[in-house]
């Protein structure tokens, strides 16, 4: 149900503005939520969206400005508060507790009482009820990490319905979820949009963007550039309002290490490299001044590859080479002693240390290949910051800034210098463009394969196939745990890798 245009907003958020120690996060910032949408917020890494999600509810306080909800001026001073007020926020790492039953993280903190005492069997009913709305039904008796993470954020949702949200929003939900997952929780929102629940979705997905919504924002540098229906806005000119340029540019700005010889000499080679549960046994060739990509879905083993080649895991079977001598990775400094980097996925948990600076958090691999008796001087500590925060643009007030204050694609900039410091032979890259904006990724992506041209190898893992196909030299597909062949660039397209990585040309 798209609202109409002459429908009153259940929310209208008008003039924000919001600024910190040297830097103006908001400027006269903007929304309108009509009852009955999902209305999506797009805009690059930097542009607002967080901090305009922190102010409606309740983590910001903005300097100027008015957010008028179901007609009544309100001004947040905590998430509960916002909560209380109607304003519910499902984030991209689920905020629950799993060791609970799915019916405890519903009403944790609200459980239903009956002559004093917490009424379980009240409360599975309701808990069940809530999520039949959602078209869901599970044993909500079971704990909460039984089920995978796309239940989990139905669970999230239903608790937001619970404490009867007029407004939703959802930040970057799709971000570590597969298709079938994705499909499920559209439906939800479908349903909910039927009921007249006013959504407010995020994402960076263009396909998911124009999947999903009735309605887009775009933001650029703090303001809102403008709002449109999604049905009257081209996907070239949404990239063209968020990142200031024409689309076209940005697709033809990556392209292939072309200069580098496919026949080149051998950096690193697997030989039935596998691990018992996790990784059938995988044959593999990178070869210096290669940018090579692994293609597949999530759970294909991309990752799990990624790991064994860095020591983070242990191999159970089969041999490592690294420039043509026999390796064994027992844990991540052997492969840093190799001249191995590795930028993991999960950047939160496996990558940046947010109440570190910038400088702190970049510095961090080479100190730790030095060794802690051997401590990197403050001076070239300094200069070795400053050097990258200029060379790929990190945007930053200072060097000494906790890494997390700054946005997503900037702080995936910092870890991706934090390897490119220790000068490694090999980077691995996995997912390193996730859940980042079209000009960071643009901005990333450039750079490495400079990089490549200049020699070094890089193994690519991306779930965004196109990026992908884009940028490699050669692509090894993997689907269900093990290599399904070998592709030189060219070879595949976006309609042939899926067939291969759907299994019908697997080996």
């Amino acid at each position: 149900m798209l609202a109409s245009t002459t429908a009153v907003p259940v929310l209208e958020v008008t003039g924000i503005h919001k600024q910190f120690p040297g830097v103006k996060a908001l400027l006269d910032a903007g929304l309108r939520l009509y009852p009955g949408e999902v209305h999506t917020l797009m805009g690059q890494n930097g542009a607002g969206k967080s901090t305009l999600i922190k102010v409606l509810t309740g983590v910001y306080h903005p300097e100027r400005g008015s957010i008028v909800l179901g007609g009544k001026t309100i001004a947040p001073t905590s998430t509960q508060d916002a909560q209380e007020l109607g304003i519910s926020t499902v984030y991209q790492e689920v905020n629950l507790c799993p060791n609970l039953s799915v019916a405890e993280n519903i009403f944790i903190g609200r459980y239903p009482r009956r002559f004093g005492m917490i009424d379980w069997r009240g409360m599975r009913k309701q808990a069940t009820d809530l999520l039949a709305r959602l078209k869901i039904n599970i044993d909500v008796s079971q704990p909460l990490s039984t089920y995978p993470l796309a239940i989990q954020q139905m669970v999230a949702i239903a608790r937001a319905l619970n404490i009867s949200a007029k407004v939703l929003i959802l930040d970057e939900p799709t971000s570590s979820l597969d298709e079938n997952e994705v499909q499920l929780l559209f439906s939800v929102l479908r349903s909910l949009r039927e009921q007249g629940m006013a959504i407010l979705f995020v994402t960076h997905f263009l396909d998911q963007t124009y999947a999903i919504s009735d309605r887009i924002t775009v933001m650029r540098n703090g303001e809102r550039e403008g709002e449109y229906l999604c049905s009257e806005l081209s996907r070239l000119a949404l990239v063209n309002k968020m990142v200031g340029a024409p689309a076209e540019a940005a697709e033809q700005a990556s392209s292939p290490c072309a200069a580098n010889d496919a026949n080149g000499e051998t950096f690193l080679r697997t030989t039935a490299l596998a691990r018992k549960g996790v990784l059938q046994p995988v044959d593999l060739e990178i070869r210096k001044g290669e940018l090579l990509g692994l293609a597949g879905l999530l759970g294909s083993g991309r990752t799990e590859t990624a790991r064994l080649l860095f020591g983070a895991d242990k191999a159970d079977s089969g041999a490592i080479e690294v420039a043509g001598k026999s390796r064994s990775f027992a844990t991540p400094r052997d492969a840093i002693a190799e001249g191995i980097g590795f930028c993991s996925e999960d950047r939160k948990h496996e990558g940046a240390i947010l109440s570190l600076s910038v400088r702190e958090n970049l510095i961090l691999a080479l100190q730790a290949r030095q060794g802690l008796l051997r401590a990197i001087p403050m001076r070239r500590q300094q200069e070795l910051a400053t050097w990258y925060v200029k060379q790929l643009g990190i945007k930053t007030a200072s060097i000494e800034t906790p890494i997390g204050s700054l946005s997503g694609g900037n702080q995936q900039k910092v870890l991706l210098a934090r390897w490119l410091a220790t000068e490694p032979k090999l980077m691995i890259l996995d997912e390193p463009t996730r859940g980042i904006d079209v000009r960071a990724k643009q901005e990333i992506m450039d750079y490495v394969t400079t990089l490549c041209r200049k020699g070094m190898s890089i193994l690519f893992i991306s779930s965004e196939l196109p990026e992908v196909l884009r940028v490699s030299d050669r692509i090894v597909v993997m689907r269900d745990r093990k290599a399904c062949g070998e592709h030189k660039r060219g070879e595949l397209d976006d309609s042939t890798v899926l067939h291969v990585i759907a299994g019908e040309h697997c080996a």
